[in-house]
């Protein structure tokens, strides 16, 4: 290839400058005819005065007729010389145009030089650019041959779990099916038992009967002075004799109440289909704590404890029911949990099992259990007191932003960026109802059929469980990050990216109180922000690092921490005891305020 190009380039050249070589002699051709004219003109003139010269002494004698034509000869000859001169002239100027014409060939043959060496390098560069196209084109192939391999193996493995998550629900189905089983198998052995204590409480009850029987049909020797004493004995007899079917009944319901099984063995059963702990026997250290009663607010103002709660980014943080245990989840994948002790955070443990960041915490009404949603597109359940992955939630096509309990911890509610909100069952931990709602879903809070979540699209809408459609819905100015219900579930509180919270009346459907300040600005979509315990004020964590608490009654800002924060804060949560406050930052540091 490269070699025909030469040649074509060389042809090229070639017929170029023939072009040029016969546009030039065109026009030159006439001045080169002239010129040759003028050139024998002048020879002939050189001959003509030869002949003169050596014919002037010899021609003195001649007549005057010759004198004439001498005069017509002279001046033919001056003539001749005018011409010669004239074309002398033009000689040199024909000359001087044949010097210039020569500069400007050899300028034409410079720029051709250059041309050439031009195109020389353009070819080269033009082969280069194949060689690297070609390599390039090879490298396309292999990308996307690795691709199609990489496909077919997703497609493979998709296939492959599918396979293991309909075994899995096959065993769930079966793991049921088998406590039904047992459970049944207990009730029947339970109804022999009590048949055979009855059966057996029968026949002591007989056999006591017929002792007595015999008893009272036997003499006995009488002294007249013991006749209280035989007439006591007679009642007392009489007393047994009636008596005594009360006391056997008595001796089989404590035979009875034997055969009943341990309780820690009825609690395992309960916890497989799900039972909350709150109305079970559970033992959990927070069912021991007491439950809140007129709880008394300590506005913070000292920063307890700062400590380094994640490897990274926290994005929530929530109290335990009985305000002892507090928990935390980062972009690590972990939720920590914290024992609050003497004004400090002391780590307890860490729930692992989640493939991406944690978005959202909240404990069950009894602080047994703990639920997550995090980024892999799932919401987890974990046991607070052996740290055990009980349930892993899967079905949204998003990242969880939230999940709540409903009231009866026996579903939980999650809403996803997939823009639909999800009810769960965990007793047989299906999902029972999808909603589609529109917007990404950034946050949830439920009542007892009512579930209200807060959109991207800058809306709150609020749920009829029992219906699955949409009750009714508010706008506000930005969007919602977070919502936080009172204590009383009257008042829901939401923070959105206007930098507003605003406190929404439940019982009209309006909004009652708008909360601001100067400086405060809500730093992400998942910024969260809370009640306290008793409804009078509302803190929040903003984008310069600063805890900002008002008061609920006069909407005026109470108090500002702006000290021990160096990022944005993420989340804050206020004790139920109402002593502490814990906020968490984009950063890794968590910071327990107080007034103590």
């Amino acid at each position: 290839m490269a070699d025909r190009r030469g040649d074509a380039w060389k042809r090229h050249i070639s017929e170029q400058l023939r072009i040029r070589d016969r546009v030039q002699r065109h026009a030159f051709e006439e001045i080169i005819s002239q010129y040759n004219r003028l050139l024998e003109k002048s020879d002939l003139q050189a001959v003509l005065s030869e002949r003169y010269q050596s014919d002037g002494p010899r021609a003195a004698p001649l007549s005057a007729a010759d004198g004439a034509v001498r005069g017509d000869l002279q001046e033919e000859r001056i003539k001749h010389q005018e011409e010669l001169t004239e074309l002398h002239k033009k000689r040199g100027e024909l000359a001087q145009n044949v010097i210039e014409l020569n500069n400007q060939i050899q300028q034409k043959d410079k720029e051709i030089q250059s041309n050439e060496a031009k195109m020389l390098e353009y070819q080269q560069q033009i082969a280069a650019l194949e060689g690297d196209c070609h390599q390039l084109r090879t490298y396309l192939q292999d990308l996307e041959r690795a691709n199609q391999m990489l496909k077919d193996e997703y497609d493979a493995l998709q296939i492959t779990f599918s396979a293991v998550e309909e075994k899995l629900r096959r065993t769930a189905e079966d793991n049921q099916e088998l406590v039904s089983r047992w459970m049944a198998e207990k009730a029947q052995e339970a109804d022999r038992l009590n048949a055979e204590n009855d059966k057996d409480c029968r026949r002591r009850q007989a056999k006591l009967q017929k002792e007595l029987a015999d008893a009272a049909k036997e003499p006995l020797p009488l002294d007249p002075d013991d006749d209280i004493e035989v007439l006591a004995e007679d009642s007392g007899k009489g007393t047994g004799e009636a008596s005594s079917p009360n006391r056997a009944p008595s001796r089989t319901a404590s035979k009875r109440i034997s055969q009943v099984p341990p309780g820690g063995l009825l609690d395992s059963i309960t916890n497989i289909f799900g039972r909350r702990p709150g109305n079970s026997l559970s033992t959990s250290p927070e069912n021991t704590e007491s439950p809140l009663g007129g709880v008394e607010v300590r506005l913070p103002s000292t920063a307890l404890h700062v400590f380094e709660a994640h490897d990274g980014e926290v994005n929530a943080v929530r109290f335990s029911p009985g305000s002892r245990l507090v928990a935390t989840g980062g972009m690590d994948r972990r939720v920590k949990l914290w024992e609050v002790v003497s004004g400090r955070c002391e780590p307890k443990g860490a729930l692992t099992g989640s493939n991406a960041g944690i978005t959202s915490i909240e404990f069950d009404g009894a602080g047994s259990y703990l639920l997550a949603a995090s980024n892999d597109f799932a919401s987890r359940i974990w046991t607070v007191d052996d740290f055990r992955l009980r349930h892993t939630l899967t079905g949204h096509s998003g990242k969880v932003l939230a999940a709540r309990f409903l009231l009866d911890n026996a579903r939980i509610v999650s809403g996803s960026y997939d823009r639909t909100l999800k009810l769960w069952d965990l007793r047989s931990k299906v999902c029972m109802k999808t909603v589609f709602a529109g917007s990404s879903c950034n946050d949830i809070v439920c009542t007892e059929q009512c579930v209200m979540s807060g959109h991207f699209d800058k809306k709150v809408r609020f749920w009829d469980i029992r219906a699955e459609s949409i009750v009714n819905d508010l706008e506000l100015q930005g969007r919602v990050t977070c919502l936080d219900l009172s204590q009383e579930r009257t008042e829901l509180l939401t923070c959105s990216r206007d930098d507003l919270l605003k406190i929404i009346d439940l019982r009209t459907n309006t909004v009652r109180q708008t909360f601001s300040a100067p400086g405060f600005k809500c730093g992400a979509d998942w910024t969260r922000v809370c009640f306290s315990p008793d409804g009078s004020y509302v803190v929040g964590g903003s984008a310069d690092g600063g805890v900002y608490v008002w008061n609920v009654l006069t909407g005026k800002l109470d108090r500002l921490l702006d000290k021990n924060h160096s990022s944005a804060i993420n989340a804050v949560s206020w004790s139920p005891s109402g002593t502490f406050v814990l906020s968490v930052e984009k950063g890794s540091k968590a910071v327990l305020w107080s007034d103590l």
